[in-house]
């Protein structure tokens, strides 16, 4: 489908801004949709930038064959009303979009956090899904934009569907996974629960960019839901010494209680909530949900359906994180 016009929503942003190069190496025109104009710049050219927030969408005459949908407010902590406003209102004006303008196809990024339990599981399917899980507003909303995609598919709304979950992205501009742990090794070192022993997917910001590039002309239209990891799981303490020594420093871990720490994290989500401000905590559940059990997804779907097979190593996605960091550090 080489020469098709697509729209990526985020396209200012980590993901976004991977996704727009790698459709164009395709071939395909790419319409990049973003709030952050210089971002928009670096991909995009005068007339394939499409500047401002997802409410802008519905109005907006643009005939194209299908709709990434990256844009998203990805935290641990946040107002509900934030997340109702960036995931699940942003994800109807997406639907409303594609539905003035006859969009083919719409292909989702939705998240592997709908998962998360205090509690090891391996080799997760796409439909293991407590669909009422509210460990925090992020994953409810996540939750809630999958249901309004799924009931405009089923309505005739939207053509067709396809949903990607991509575990824990790394690369060079990561906002978020590798600064977070970065900044709590400085602080305190990083928590390590039986060992540090649990295993992780993650997946290199590249692969995750051609799995949604696959998924514009392939996969399930029929509401098919992927999992997208570079099927390398990791110690989480192996992975992060390599990281660390990757970038010359030297690894410093605190041996945690996943009990204490749990009632600890509750504590903190407890109080923060009843300060005005509302300010994160230094320890969510989510985040314990995340380092301190095993958590490794299946993605044999993506494999078979899709075509997915990871192109960029984790070796060479961490590598590449350090060299970076150190450059500009």
């Amino acid at each position: 489908m080489s020469g098709a016009r697509v729209l990526v929503t985020g396209a200012s942003g980590f993901l976004g801004g991977y996704v727009v190069p790698e459709l164009q190496r395709y071939g395909y025109e790419v319409f990049a949709a973003g709030r952050n104009e210089q971002a928009l710049e670096r991909v995009a050219d005068d007339e394939h930038r499409v500047l401002g927030d997802l409410s802008s969408l519905r109005s907006l005459d643009l005939p194209v064959d299908a709709v990434i949908h990256c844009a998203a407010l990805s935290t641990p902590w946040g107002r509900w009303r934030d997340f109702r406003e960036a995931n699940i209102d942003g994800t109807g004006h997406v639907i409303e979009f594609a539905r003035r303008n006859r969009v083919r196809r719409v292909i989702h990024v939705s998240s592997p956090s709908v998962y998360a339990e205090p509690r090891d599981r391996i080799d997760i399917r796409e439909s293991e899904v407590d669909r009422s899980n509210r460990l925090n507003g992020y994953i409810r909303s996540k939750i809630a934009a999958e249901d309004l995609l799924f009931e405009a598919l089923d309505s005739g709304t939207i053509a067709e569907l396809v949903i990607v979950r991509p575990r824990g992205l790394i690369g060079v501009g990561d906002p978020s996974l590798v600064p977070r742990l970065l900044d709590v090794h400085a602080r305190i070192g990083v928590p390590v629960f039986d060992g540090g022993e649990n295993l992780i997917d993650v997946t290199a910001v590249e692969n995750v960019a051609s799995a949604l590039r696959l998924a514009v002309t392939r996969g399930d239209a029929a509401g098919g839901v992927y999992n997208i990891t570079n099927d390398d799981p990791r110690r989480f303490r192996a992975l992060l010494t390599i990281l660390l020594e990757r970038m010359g420093e030297t690894p410093r871990f605190r041996r945690m209680n996943r009990r204490v720490a749990w009632v600890l994290a509750s504590s903190m989500e407890r109080l923060c909530l009843a300060l005005p401000s509302r300010p994160e905590p230094p320890l969510t559940r989510y985040t314990l949900s995340t380092i301190a059990f095993s958590q490794t997804l299946d993605i044999t779907r993506a494999k078979t359906e899709l075509g997915y097979r990871p192109e960029v190593s984790l070796d060479d996605a961490l590598a590449g994180v350090a060299a970076h960091l150190r450059e500009n550090t």
